[in-house]
């Protein structure tokens, strides 16, 4: 089981199940109670944040690694990789270690051990999670399932519940 210091819960499904939706409409309903919220998604495909011929990208391509652009209104630490090794949940939380945060909430690695609440939509045909997953804590569905009764079954389409959910699953977020 990963070992985080703050409060972490995964968002695992399958691609197209709208993980990146719900944590969307999750976000401002959490920062409603005052929680101070990172999330970590991971993606299986290569992507560029910086532009070429930025001062940035002319740096990062003369070998800065890790390359730290801040402003006033953020800040960015672009770090290569080398694409052979693994990408572990472990690994991005130390990253994340120094932030004041309250909670973590992770869209991905949907294989390693952490709570999870599992996102199912019955029409993409697509099999359950939990049944292979001893870390999913809960269903979030368009339709009704008929899980075990351990497992809280929400309604994928209200996010107020499922925040809801959250603040219930971590009392000590809950600032108001």
């Amino acid at each position: 089981m990963i070992n985080a210091t703050v409060p972490l819960l995964g968002f695992a499904a399958y691609s197209g199940t709208g993980k990146t939706t719900l944590l969307t409409q999750l976000l401002p309903l959490l920062k409603q109670h005052g929680l101070r919220v990172a999330v970590i998604k991971h993606s299986h495909h290569d992507f560029e944040i910086d532009q070429p011929g930025k001062d940035s990208h002319q740096l990062r391509a003369a070998g800065a690694t890790p390359m730290l652009l801040v402003s006033p209104y953020r800040r960015v630490i672009i770090s290569e990789r080398d694409p052979a090794s693994a990408v572990t949940l472990s690994d991005q939380l130390q990253a994340l270690s120094d932030e004041a945060l309250d909670l973590i909430l992770v869209e991905g690695f949907r294989d390693e051990a952490f709570p999870k609440i599992e996102l199912h939509r019955p029409l993409l045909n697509k099999p359950l999670l939990y049944p292979d997953d001893h870390c999913i804590i809960a269903i979030a569905s368009d339709q009704p399932l008929d899980p075990p009764a351990s497992l809280p079954c929400l309604d994928l389409n209200q996010p107020r519940l499922i925040a809801d959910f959250i603040l219930q699953l971590f009392p000590e977020l809950d600032h108001d």
